[in-house]
């Protein structure tokens, strides 16, 4: 249990839809938001500060709009969004009231995370929440997203918020006991307690619920992530009566994913634990040699063909001749002038774009070697040249 003397540590929480929502009548489960808020108070009180990210906003406003989970659309999902998360939101002010504390709504687009000034933002406005005493409340705003332009699952999301603020654990809540090593309706499935390396168990977690947008892939993703900041990572069952102080107590079974013993630091966190790729490399054998023997700027002709449109200061994927990917990093250019580049490599940079440059298309400084701390992303299937 923590001192309430020493500094205080955070803790983010996601919480899955099927604990919030009904599954047949589609309306908040007010037990489980008493039992959970409770517990809230509980760690409050010993010092902690807590952040929820909540799903359950589409699921509570199906029924207003006159869907199900199962007929649904997009446009359906994104109006049942806009009708449900005041639903949810009044649910927790309810009863954090009944417990003395407010909240506060925090919605956020993958944006937010990828772009680095949007992401500081972010930061410092859920930091000034905590510092008055409200309990942020965040989720993506799914009224307004579409497919290409959202973090996709809260899973993921909570995985990119405590990674945002430094948090020291991550409780991911659900209705199972956390990470089975095969489908658990199998027989002789057995929970796993401990992980490492979660890239071991990817393949046993194909699933997805019915209210939710996603299963245990992406829970272990979000572990992933937040392993690489250095953050503990729970996967419980969100049915009981202390839902997060028994977890952090060790009191009942679940799955704790272990923490990198050498987190990467704030920018390369964010550099390396992207949601979406903006663009990716190839680069020629020797050039990926020379970047995993020590890190080194990626030149203009270090580069064999590229893939994606993208912006100056996107992050960029690297991968070598076989597709394996070997690091990511903040790219100095735009895509059309890489492509400039890379078509005249007998012609100065500074004369093809107009402007003195030394072509380092990634800084060393801005450069995130993997080193299989990460799960890699598959390369594009058809990555350009440069003619």
């Amino acid at each position: 249990m923590l001192d309430t003397e020493t500094e205080a540590r955070s803790i983010v929480v996601k919480i899955g839809s099927a604990l919030l929502a009904n599954a047949d009548l589609l309306t908040p489960r007010f037990g489980f938001i008493q039992r959970l808020l409770e517990d809230v108070t509980r760690l409050r009180s010993q010092g902690y500060n807590v952040i929820l990210c909540s799903s359950g906003a589409v699921a509570l406003g199906l029924r207003i709009v006159g869907e199900t989970p199962e007929s649904a659309g997009v446009s359906d999902k994104q109006a049942a969004a806009a009708c449900g998360m005041p639903l949810l939101l009044n649910a927790y002010k309810q009863v954090g009231h009944e417990y003395g504390f407010e909240i506060a709504q925090v919605l956020l687009t993958l944006g937010d995370f990828e772009h680095h000034r949007r992401f500081l933002n972010t930061r410092n406005t859920v930091h000034r929440l905590l510092e008055a005493g409200v309990v942020p409340i965040v989720n993506e705003n799914d009224s307004i997203t579409t497919e290409e332009i959202r973090v996709g699952d809260n899973d993921r999301l909570a995985a990119k918020v405590a990674q945002m603020i430094g948090a020291n654990d991550l409780i991911i809540l659900t209705c199972v006991d956390g990470l089975y090593d095969r489908n658990p309706d199998e027989p002789g499935a057995v929970l796993v307690e401990e992980v490492e390396d979660v890239s071991v168990y990817m393949e046993a977690t194909i699933g997805m619920s019915a209210l939710g947008s996603g299963g245990m892939t992406t829970k272990l993703k979000a572990a992933n992530m937040a392993q690489e900041a250095g953050c503990t990572t729970y996967i419980a069952n969100g049915e009981a009566d202390r839902p997060l102080s028994s977890v952090l107590n060790g009191e009942r079974r679940c799955t704790k994913c272990l923490p990198h013993p050498n987190p990467l630091s704030g920018k390369d966190s964010w550099i390396a634990n992207r949601l979406q790729m903006a663009g990716s490399l190839e680069i020629s054998g020797k050039v990926a040699a020379a970047l995993a023997g020590g890190k080194r700027s990626l030149m203009r002709e270090d580069v064999v063909s590229m893939d994606g449109d993208f912006t100056r200061g996107d992050v960029l994927h690297l991968y070598d001749c076989d597709g394996v990917e070997l690091a990511r990093g903040l790219s100095d250019f735009t895509s059309e002038e890489i492509r400039v580049m890379i078509s005249n490599p007998d012609t100065l940079a500074d004369q093809l774009l107009g402007y003195k440059t030394k072509g380092e298309i990634i800084r060393s400084n801005n450069l995130v070697l993997l080193d299989n701390r990460h799960l890699l992303w598959a390369a594009p299937e058809a990555m350009t040249p440069g003619g």
